[in-house]
């Protein structure tokens, strides 16, 4: 028993699911986050530096959330 062979890069399913609800509701509260102050810097004097990030963040969420789910 003792020359079993651990698994490569192997990450457990329950693993997996937490990672894909974080980077789900993160990308979520960004994409929403990014929404709301891009309208308040169209009508508003706020910074357009603050939407820009907020966007980035959450696509970068969705694509990480894609190869989670992808089962690869």
């Amino acid at each position: 028993m003792a020359d079993l062979q651990k698994r490569g890069s192997y990450t457990p399913r329950r693993a997996r699911e937490q990672r894909a609800y974080r980077l789900a509701v993160t990308g979520g509260t960004a994409g929403l986050i990014g929404v709301v102050t891009f309208v308040l810097a169209l009508f508003t004097s706020l910074s357009g530096a603050i939407p820009v990030i907020a966007i980035i963040v959450a696509v970068i969420c969705f694509v990480l959330f894609r190869r989670t789910v992808a089962g690869g």
